[in-house]
């Protein structure tokens, strides 16, 4: 109400408690001071309206705008007074804790007393013109420059992460600890992550669902629709997660995926069996028909019954999307009629013995040439599945790197906020004599520039670290994945070695 004075500081007392408050880190520092250092990183901005304002905006007879008239008030008052020092603390405390400040001032909406006793029925065209601007330029601001409210590193607080915050403050009040930031932000992440990885692992589920028409052509197919959705999945995740510091949670998503796809892979192999058994049922079943008339116990039957089967073959052959078992369920019909061809070709009197026995050296060579064929297929779809695990390997590092550089992005940027923030009050100090609270600053100062150098150095570091994670990570998996993943950890242990060398 009307000025900004003392009365209206020392009403601000809450803000020099807020050290005995909260804290942000678990752990004290050395010398067992509370550290106040980080609070600037996520303190909200700092807005003072003064209502029924009384003064004029100027300051030794020159015009001040409303942010200078804020300013002034907040300088401190040399002296040792104990009185001063108390009024100062709030002072101090707003400018060290809070990274904007901002003022707005507001004259009376009405100067007709009566009117102003029932302001509630004044219609708005009645308010002075002044006061109306004012409030305009004030929504206009709020509107416009209010930040979502966020936590250390950027982190933003959603409806949902309030509620496990305002949960987790309160408990740590009512058992009589002091709420810490970074234990709440851990507990937060725990929720977050947990979450993040079941929506990335539903996606993925969902959209294998959705867009895989089993059974699959080839392999190939259904591999590359399985890079796809990972990608998704990864990057869902990759959004909604954070301070996943040891990869706990990605390597739980990882694991998830990769079950998933085994699943899928199981079921496209089911379909495929399914599929190509009814098919060849059809196609064969002339044959089966012509086999219990006894078509072919005649002379000569032994070629009928070879071109019976030839033409199931190649009927077969034209069936469309069979799928990854088309050849093992063909193998295993073949096998199936071979003692019924044994009993042609044995009662085949239009043969001589001789011919008898080349035509089943021959059936045998077939037999063994289809086998060795499969055993072929199956190894170059292993050799896909290999492949398929290298690409989402590499999928893994490029958005884990991303992710990595982001948040180290987003930690440095912070720390030069702080700085430039912590640089301007110390200039303010200084400018004003005290010396005292100028070092104590500059220690502030000085560790946060060896902060930010720190992470500036940190690339080579994040990357060797991102190797030890993605072996990590790879070795969840099972088969190949997992030898991907010890051989990553190797290359990170050798890279160690020569780095100490």
């Amino acid at each position: 109400m009307n000025t900004i004075n003392n009365d209206a500081l020392e009403k601000l007392h809450y803000v020099t408690e807020l050290t005995e408050l909260i804290r942000t880190k678990s752990s004290l520092r050395s010398d067992g001071a509370k550290d106040t250092t980080e609070f600037v990183s996520f303190f909200p901005d700092f807005v003072w309206t003064v209502r029924d304002f009384t003064l004029t905006l100027e300051l030794d007879g020159h015009a001040i705008t409303e942010d200078e008239y804020l300013e002034n008030a907040l300088k401190l008052i040399p002296g040792s007074n104990p009185k001063l020092q108390i009024s100062n603390q709030p002072k101090e405390y707003i400018k060290r804790f809070f990274p904007r400040k901002k003022c707005f001032v507001f004259d009376r909406p009405i100067s007709n007393t009566e009117l102003l006793a029932h302001i509630e029925r004044v219609s708005e065209d009645q308010l002075d013109p002044k006061f109306q601007k004012q409030s305009m330029n004030f929504c206009s601001y709020i509107f416009t420059h209010a930040s979502t409210k966020t936590l250390r590193q950027g982190i933003i607080v959603t409806g949902n992460r309030l509620g496990t915050l305002v949960v987790t403050y309160v408990d740590a009040i009512n058992s009589g600890a002091v709420p810490c930031l970074e234990n709440a932000v851990t507990t937060l992440a725990q929720r977050e992550n947990s979450a993040a990885v079941q929506r990335a692992a539903d996606h993925y589920s969902q959209q294998m669902d959705q867009r895989a028409r089993l059974p699959t052509d080839t392999l190939q197919e259904l591999l590359e629709l399985h890079t796809a959705c990972e990608r998704e999945a990864i990057t869902i995740f990759m959004e909604h997660s954070f301070r996943d510091d040891t990869r706990e949670f990605h390597k739980q998503l990882m694991a998830a995926i990769e079950k998933k796809k085994e699943e899928f892979l199981l079921q496209n192999e089911e379909a495929s069996v399914k599929y190509c058994q009814a098919e060849l049922a059809r196609l064969s079943e002339p044959l089966m028909e012509s086999i219990s008339r006894g078509t072919f116990s005649v002379p000569g039957g032994h070629r009928l019954y070879l071109e019976a089967k030839k033409k199931i073959k190649q009927d077969y052959e034209l069936v469309p999307r069979k799928g990854v078992k088309a050849e093992e369920v063909l193998l295993s019909f073949l096998k199936s009629q071979t003692a019924t061809e044994n009993t042609i070709l044995e009662s085949d009197k239009a043969l001589t013995a001789g011919e008898k026995a080349l035509a089943a050296e021959r059936a045998l060579k077939e037999a063994a040439e289809k086998e060795q064929e499969l055993q072929r297929q199956k190894q170059k779809e292993q050799q896909k599945k290999m492949k398929a695990q290298e690409r989402s390997f590499q999928e893994n590092m490029a958005q884990l790197k991303q992710k990595m550089q982001m948040e180290r992005e987003n930690l440095l940027a912070e720390k030069e906020r702080m700085l430039e923030h912590k640089l301007k009050v110390q200039e303010e100090l200084l400018t004003q004599v005290f010396e005292m609270k100028y070092e104590k600053l500059n220690e502030e100062i000085n560790q946060l520039k060896e902060d930010i150098n720190r992470t500036k150095k940190e690339g080579p570091v994040m990357f060797q670290d991102m190797l030890d994670v993605a072996g990590d990570v790879l070795t969840v998996l099972p088969g190949n994945a997992k030898l991907l993943g010890l051989g990553m950890k190797l290359i990170s242990s050798r890279s160690k070695e020569a780095k100490n060398s």
